[in-house]
């Protein structure tokens, strides 16, 4: 009877180390990740294999089209460099049923990343570092770039061990039945981080005013703070949402049209230019 083949964790951890820091390899809009992913499998295929034929066509399933979120995603990577293993030791696993298994997961994962990742975790480090920033601190930056350095490899790495070592339990309990319930939670999280960040980090006023008499004056601003403190941080919040989101506006478009804003704004006086914002 044949030896069962087995990946050693010096080729898991090189297959690893080639997806965190080469997902992006050779990325354009026809392929996005499937380079990155290749990649990561080149070390497990060459492993499980002796025959240069059977590593051809092992690795041949892996340049069909792939995307999702880089860091969560790790967790498809460490799923199938698992059933390749069980492929190279016999398992009925053919092509279609892998990259069956790789498309249906690339979707739910990458919203769940996009949720976890970019829409909660990044927001809070960022919001860390900007408070320790204040006063031009090179603190701030330094804590950001070890902070996401240092999680990214960390949770990339324990997410592919995951999807290696526990295989469709790891995947259940990302996208079964409660995973919709997790994303919820999430995105409202998420949302609140934004909204927190955006309350606390952005201080937009007006210097407008009317002078009625010597000693009678209104001020817009305080009567904005006395009906609704922050009524300009949250327009303006607002309206570069409504821009992005409902008006389809790119980020880059968006800064120039709050630049013009400011512009205009302090033209007209409504703005003051001596202010820091």
């Amino acid at each position: 009877m044949a030896e069962k083949k087995k990946i050693s964790q010096a080729t898991l951890k090189k297959s690893f180390r080639n997806w965190a820091y080469g997902n992006l390899t050779c990325f354009s809009q026809e392929h996005m990740q499937t380079f990155g992913y290749l990649a990561a499998m080149l070390p497990v295929v060459d492993e499980l294999y002796d025959n240069d034929e059977d590593k051809v066509n092992s690795l041949r399933t892996y340049t069909t089209f792939f995307n999702t979120e880089p860091q969560i995603g790790t967790l498809v990577v460490g799923l199938t460099a698992g059933l390749e293993e069980a492929r190279a030791n016999g398992e009925p696993l053919d092509d279609e049923t892998i990259n069956g298994i790789r498309a249906g997961l690339m979707g739910p994962l990458a919203g769940l990343g996009d949720s976890i990742i970019v829409g909660t975790f990044i927001p809070i480090l960022l919001g860390i570092a900007l408070g320790l920033s204040t006063g031009g601190s090179v603190l701030g930056p330094l804590f950001y770039i070890v902070a996401w350095n240092v999680a990214m490899y960390f949770g990339m790495k324990y997410a592919y061990n995951q999807g290696y070592t526990m295989g469709g339990a790891a995947v259940e309990a990302l996208v079964g039945p409660q995973s919709a319930a997790l994303r919820s939670s999430i995105v409202m999280v998420g949302t609140m981080v934004i909204g927190a960040v955006a309350a606390t980090w952005i201080n937009i006023t007006t210097a407008l005013q009317v002078t009625f008499t010597k000693d009678s004056a209104f001020v817009l601003q305080d009567t904005l703070d006395g009906i609704f403190p922050k009524a300009l941080n949250f327009f303006f919040v607002w309206l570069c949402w409504w821009l992005m989101t409902k008006k389809k506006i790119s980020p880059t478009v968006v800064m120039l049209i709050l630049v013009g804003i400011a512009f205009v704004g302090v033209l007209v006086g409504f703005f003051d230019p001596k202010l820091k914002y």
